[in-house]
C-alpha cells in the first residue's frame, strides 16, 4: 500500500477558486476521479485532514467536507482511530501517477474505445466567419420578422389551461389544430385538396426530406436530381445509400427528355425536384414539363419528392400551382416549410401526402421527435386562423422585391460586364453565371480581406460552368450594395 505523503496529491487535484462549484466539492470529485481510473486502489489510506490541508493549500474544515461528501456516496470507508480508507475502488495492481504535470485527472477521453461509424456525406457545409458582411443562398431577414406578434401568441397559449395539458409526456400526435389551420392554408395558396391526415408537422425542410427519404429509399435505388441540385438532400440521399444520378438543366427547369431516356433504360425510385425556383439556378419549371413528369410519374412508376422551399416568395404575376395540386395517383411527396420569412425559431416544415404513407411516416418521427413543438404549432395556427400570415406575407414580400431589384441593379452596373443572370420572379437568392477561368476560390479568399465572406456552398465551379448563388433577402438595400463593391473589387484583382 501507497504511503499517503508518497502520491502526488497536488498532480490531480486542481482547485479553481473562480468556478461556481464549492471547493470542498472539486475535492472530492477529483478524488472520485482517482478511484475510479484505478490511481487510488480499494484499501488505500487517504492523508489525515491535517496534512491533506497543508498539501492542497486549504483549511482542514474543507477537507473534512471532502472527505464527508466520499463517504456519503460510497467511496470511502472512516474508521475510528485509524483514518479514512478507499472503498468500492480497484483491488488490481494501481496505475501509475506522475509528480507534476498537474490537472491529468481532470481531463475528458479525446477518443473513444471503440470504433464507430463516420459520416463522411455529413460534414457540415456550412462555416463561419467573423466578416462584417456574409453572403447566403436565400435566408430572410430576422430583423422583417413578426417575432412581437408570434411573443405574444406564445405568451398566451402558455396561459392558457387547456394548452397546459399539451405540454405533457403524452403528448404524441402534434397539434391537431396547427396541422388543420396548415391544410387550410395550403389549400387555399396551392390549390391542394387535403385534410390534417396529409399532414405531417416537422421542425425543419431538412428533417421532411430526411423523414421521406428513410421511408421510401433503400440502400442502392437510385434517385434522380438536377445536375447542380440542393447540396443538404443529396447529402441525406447518400446518408440513405441512395445512387444518384443527375439530368441536365435549362432555362425551363430539368431535362424531362433526359427523364424519359432514363425510365427506359435505368429505372430509378424517385425523382428530387424543386420546381418553384430551381435550387441553385432559380428557374422555374415549365407547365409544360410538369404534365409530363406526372404522366411518366404514373407510367413508369417512379416517386416524385417535390421541394417547395420557398412558393411563398413571387413578385411577379401569380405562380404556378405545385405538381401535387394536380397530382391525381398519389405518387408526389410534397414537402415545404412554412413560416420560412418569420425567424428561425417559428418556422415549421411540412410533409404533405396520402394518409397511409403520411402514419408510416409518422412513426419514424415519434421516435426521433416524440413531442414536437407543441406550442409553436398552437401560435402558427392562431397565426393562419386570424389572417396574420396573409398581412404579414404582403408585408414582407414587398421588401424583399425591393431588395431582389437593387440587387440586380447592382449586379448589372458594378459586374455586367463578366457576370450573366435572369432576375427571377420569386424566392430570395439570384443565380449568376461567371467566366470559366475565375477561380472562384481565389475570388472568396480577396473577398475576406476585404471583409466579405463567401460561403462555399455558393459557389459551383467545374470545367463546364461557374456559378454563384447569391441570396438577398438577409441583406438591406445598402448593405447589398456595399457587398457587390467588394465583389466587383475582388474580381478585378484576381484578373
Amino acid at each position: 500500500m501507497d504511503s499517503p505523503v508518497l502520491v502526488p496529491y497536488r498532480s490531480f487535484i486542481q482547485v479553481d477558486r473562480g468556478s461556481s462549484t464549492p471547493v470542498y466539492l472539486q475535492v472530492a470529485h477529483q478524488l472520485i476521479n482517482a478511484i475510479q481510473r484505478g490511481y487510488l486502489m480499494d484499501g488505500h489510506k487517504l492523508p489525515g485532514s491535517r496534512l491533506l490541508a497543508k498539501l492542497l493549500g486549504l483549511h482542514r474544515n474543507t477537507v473534512v467536507a471532502s472527505y464527508a461528501e466520499l463517504d456519503a456516496q460510497g467511496w470511502v470507508e472512516t474508521r475510528p482511530s485509524q483514518g479514512v480508507f478507499v472503498r468500492n475502488g480497484k483491488r488490481e495492481k494501481p496505475m501509475k501517477l506522475a509528480y507534476g504535470g498537474g490537472g491529468v485527472l481532470a481531463s475528458y477521453p479525446r477518443q473513444t474505445g471503440f470504433q464507430f461509424k463516420r459520416w463522411n456525406v455529413l460534414d457540415n457545409p456550412f462555416d463561419r466567419s467573423t466578416a462584417k458582411f456574409s453572403l447566403d443562398d436565400g435566408l430572410p431577414d430576422h430583423r422583417l420578422s413578426h417575432v412581437g406578434y408570434l411573443s405574444r401568441l406564445l405568451h398566451t397559449n402558455m396561459r392558457r389551461k387547456g394548452n397546459q395539458a399539451k405540454l405533457g409526456y403524452h403528448n404524441t400526435m402534434g397539434s391537431e389544430y396547427y396541422k388543420e389551420n396548415l391544410a387550410n392554408f395550403l389549400n387555399l395558396t396551392r390549390g391542394l385538396h387535403i385534410s390534417r391526415k396529409n399532414i405531417l408537422a416537422t421542425r425543419s425542410q431538412e428533417l421532411s426530406i430526411y423523414l421521406v427519404t428513410e421511408t421510401l429509399i433503400s440502400p442502392g435505388d437510385r434517385v434522380v436530381v438536377g445536375e447542380l441540385s440542393y447540396f443538404a438532400t443529396n447529402m441525406i440521399l447518400q446518408k440513405a445509400g441512395a445512387n444518384i444520378l443527375t439530368v441536365p438543366i435549362d432555362d425551363e427547369g430539368i431535362d424531362v427528355v433526359a427523364i424519359r431516356r432514363l425510365c427506359e433504360h435505368q429505372p430509378f425510385r424517385m425523382l428530387y425536384i424543386t420546381p418553384h425556383h430551381h435550387y441553385p439556378t432559380t428557374v422555374t419549371l415549365s407547365a409544360r414539363r410538369r404534365v409530363e413528369l406526372l404522366e411518366l410519374s404514373a407510367k413508369y412508376g417512379f416517386v416524385i419528392l417535390e421541394d417547395d422551399y420557398d412558393y411563398d416568395f413571387h413578385y411577379d404575376g401569380s405562380p404556378l400551382l405545385p405538381m401535387a395540386s394536380a397530382d391525381t395517383g398519389g405518387m408526389v411527396v410534397y414537402v415545404g416549410t412554412f413560416g420560412k420569412s418569420m425567424a428561425p425559431g417559428f418556422r415549421s416544415g411540412f410533409i404533405v401526402a396520402p394518409d397511409r404513407l403520411i402514419a408510416e411516416m409518422d412513426k419514424l418521427l415519434g421516435i426521433m421527435d416524440r413531442h414536437g413543438d407543441t406550442l409553436t404549432e398552437s401560435a402558427l395556427g392562431e397565426m393562419i386562423a386570424d389572417g396574420e400570415i396573409h398581412r404579414y406575407l404582403k408585408k414582407s414580400i414587398q421588401a424583399y422585391r425591393v431588395r431582389r431589384d437593387c440587387l440586380g441593379q447592382v449586379l448589372a452596373s458594378k459586374l455586367g460586364h463578366c457576370v450573366d443572370f435572369t432576375l427571377p420572379n420569386g424566392g430570395l437568392a439570384i443565380w449568376t453565371q461567371w467566366p470559366v477561368t475565375l477561380n472562384l476560390m481565389q475570388l472568396q479568399k480577396q473577398c475576406l480581406e476585404h471583409d466579405l465572406y463567401l460561403p462555399r456552398y455558393l459557389l459551383y465551379q467545374s470545367h463546364n460552368y461557374c456559378g454563384i448563388r447569391f441570396g438577398f433577402g438577409s441583406m438591406a438595400p445598402e448593405e447589398l450594395s456595399d457587398a457587390i463593391q467588394v465583389i466587383a473589387e475582388a474580381t478585378d484583382a484576381i484578373s
